[in-house]
């Protein structure tokens, strides 16, 4: 969420998926199946055994080529979609509505209507942020520069220091200040040294954007470039001490805990207590620090970067976070980079949805209480909880019949797994916006204030017992984490859709693939995976694995690195598998024990085909389902470099690989692409 300037480094994701939206005929009855949506998806010009993604999606992917305005797409944006229209609804009714102030209706309408009125926002221009940047440039001294970091930190302004409030690695009980590399305008530290063609044409394009927005900020054209180039060096400094993608996975290395007097040792010249205080944390005397190495680096330019440089890092900073809510010329300018030259859209998505992009960041809780109201039933609920636990069940009798570990582990591992909390559809306690003021006289002092809003809200966490009610992410969010930290996976409403074609009596062999297997064995398997199974069943970063068990369970981690390693994604671009290596474990478990689970089903016992498909077929091209995108090579190309994720054609082939009964069902043999021999087959939950 963009309201935290840093990476929360315990939510580990799955798939973009989504309620059961249904299909239906005018006279109400819905007419689409399960079988039907997956025969009208494939291409059966493609063998299953060589490439079984495009055979199960191949025909959707051609008859649903990707919009102008998105750099990618599939199943999850379709049911975006949905989730789009939905929510639109109830914003425009909440902006016509007479209501009472402080009402949740009042302040999801007005901040609607700042948002859509285009009108005003151009009029307003920059004024938005004239006080804020009449702040930066009243810097005369490096004192100024702290505080003025203090000051944007609760904007939301990604200003050199990553900080957030979360639970102690090694004590779940307690909240703690943690520190993480943050500052960076580009993706990540990568672009600003990778020398491939993409990758420098990136940061050409980078600096011109730079330009044009100092621009845009009414300094002449030499200003505005030295500036730019100010920026440019001051934030490839700071990646050159920022640490690579796999290595922010190693939950140890990222734990180095400190008194806030360490803090200065670490940065000679930089007083850490009366800068916390201006962050209005005075009460802190310990931290965590992700990357101790950045905040060296932090420390010293702070100390040695002339002024203008941080004024010009301050400045962008501030426009960057605040470009979406400004005039037009801002917006379309932050698009033309991030949007195009980095993700490869070809326009603008309309204002509308970008609006709800930005409620939902704002209040989305506010939303989700309305959300649930209307579009998750209590049946539909209680479906998906029997599911959650029929895969739990699974997951255990694979942990109980594992050759390599012993049985003390075991023990210590199904009491892991007994304890992991299940949070489905929707949070019992709500968020409190009461404090949240939102009016109609400016969409960028909305953002402004709902931003100041969860910086307290975060802040407010210290000194407090743990709340273990509370949820990561909105009900109608398509996506679900596990949380090491509280042994619980949390799995919103919107997670199990498939829009607008199957119903509550949809095919189980389809939804245990799509839902048991893609999403809630996947998060059931983090709590398992490389990083996950460093923490133990109290959400404690504490080894419980015997020396000889973690090294079995290390040699079969080690496969499915050398495994993705392999894969070749655009040009010379490969997988990384150490940084990937959590999600694609936790593929390949969620497709194993869903696939036990559904075994234990009437329908999987019976046999009978569908459509001409086995239950079993069915189930494989159920979790395929799951991963129906496709993408620009752009978008494809910055994933490689950021996301822990391995693209959606090697989430299907890559684990369908090493199932046994993957080549069972569609008579996988040698010679075709995806064949491995058993002694190459990876096998870990």
């Amino acid at each position: 969420m963009t309201l935290s300037p840093t990476r929360r480094p315990w939510l580990l994701a799955a798939p973009l998926l989504g309620l059961v939206f249904t299909a239906c005929q005018p006279g109400g009855k819905s007419t689409a199946t399960g079988p039907d949506l997956i025969q009208a998806n494939l291409d059966t010009t493609v063998r299953p055994g060589d490439d079984f993604y495009n055979y199960a999606n191949g025909a959707w992917f051609k008859n649903h080529p990707i919009p102008a305005s998105e750099s990618n797409w599939g199943i999850g944006k379709e049911v975006q979609n949905e989730v789009y229209a939905r929510l639109r609804k109830l914003n425009e009714d909440a902006a016509k509505a007479s209501t009472a102030a402080g009402s949740v209706q009042q302040k999801i309408g007005d901040f609607w209507a700042t948002g859509m009125d285009s009108a005003t926002i151009n009029k307003q221009g920059v004024a938005p942020l004239k006080t804020e940047l009449n702040r930066i440039q009243a810097i005369k001294s490096v004192a100024d520069v702290q505080a003025t970091i203090a000051r944007l930190q609760p904007l939301g302004v990604n200003a050199l220091i990553g900080y957030y409030v979360g639970q102690d690695a090694k004590n779940s009980e307690k909240m703690a200040l943690q520190l993480w590399q943050s500052g960076l305008g580009l993706p990540n530290r990568d672009y600003y040294f990778n020398k491939d063609a993409r990758t420098s044409n990136i940061r050409k394009e980078y600096s011109q954007h730079l330009t044009k927005m100092f621009g845009l900020l009414g300094q002449d054209a030499a200003t505005a470039q030295a500036n730019a180039q100010r920026v440019v060096q001051l934030e490839a400094k700071l990646a050159a001490s920022s640490r690579k993608l796999e290595a922010l996975r190693d939950p140890y290395a990222n734990y180095n805990k400190m008194a806030v007097a360490g803090l200065d040792k670490l940065t000679p010249g930089i007083s850490w207590k009366p800068w916390l205080a201006q962050m209005q944390l005075s009460q802190v005397d310990t931290v965590i620090v992700g990357q101790p190495e950045f905040y060296r680096e932090a420390g010293r330019l702070l100390t040695t970067a002339p002024l203008d440089d941080w004024k010009a890092y301050l400045q962008w900073q501030l426009v960057h976070a605040y470009a979406g809510t400004l005039s037009q010329e801002f917006d379309n300018e932050n698009f033309r980079f991030y949007g195009t030259v980095l993700q490869g859209a070809k326009e603008q998505r309309p204002r509308w949805k970008r609006v709800l992009d930005a409620e939902e960041n704002a209040m989305g809780e506010m939303l989700g209480q309305l959300f649930v109201k209307e579009y998750f039933t209590p049946e539909t609920k209680k479906r998906y909880e029997d599911l959650t636990e029929n895969v739990v069940a699974s997951f255990r009798d694979h942990i109980q019949k594992l050759d390599w570990m012993s049985d003390s582990t075991k023990q210590k591992a199904l009491v892991k797994l007994t304890k992991i909390t299940r949070k489905v559809g929707y949070p019992d306690k709500w968020k409190d916006y009461s404090s949240l003021k939102v009016d109609r006289s400016s969409y960028a002092a909305n953002v402004m204030r709902a931003n100041e809003w969860a910086y307290r809200y975060n802040l407010n966490k210290l000194g407090k017992p743990v709340d273990r009610t509370e949820w990561g992410m909105t009900p109608q969010t398509y996506n679900a984490y596990y949380n090491p930290s509280n042994n619980e996976i949390v799995l919103p409403a919107a997670i199990f859709a498939i829009p607008g074609l199957i119903d509550a009596n949809a095919d189980d062999a389809i939804i245990y693939g799509y839902a048991g297997a893609s999403t809630i064995g996947h998060e059931l398997t983090h709590g398992f995976d490389d990083e996950g199974s460093q923490f133990d069943e109290k959400g404690n970063l504490r080894n419980w694995w015997s020396k000889k068990d973690r090294a079995a369970f290390q040699q079969r981690v080690n496969g499915i690195v050398r495994q993705f390693n392999g894969y070749t994604v655009l040009d010379s671009l490969h997988i990384n598998g150490k940084a990937t290596a959590g999600e694609n474990i936790a593929d390949l478990g969620g497709i194993v024990i869903a696939l036990d689970a559904f075994k234990k089903t009437e329908q999987y016992k019976k046999g009978e085909k569908i459509g001409g498909l086995t239950p079993t077929q069915r189930y494989f091209l159920g979790y395929a389902l799951g991963w129906q995108t496709h993408q620009r090579d752009e978008r494809l190309a910055q994933a490689i470099l950021t996301d822990v994720h391995s693209p959606a054609q090697f989430r299907i082939n890559g684990p369908f690989a090493d199932v046994p009964e993957f080549y069972e069902a569609f008579n996988v043999k040698p010679g075709q692409k995806l064949y491995l021999p058993d002694s190459a087959r990876v096998k870990i939950w």
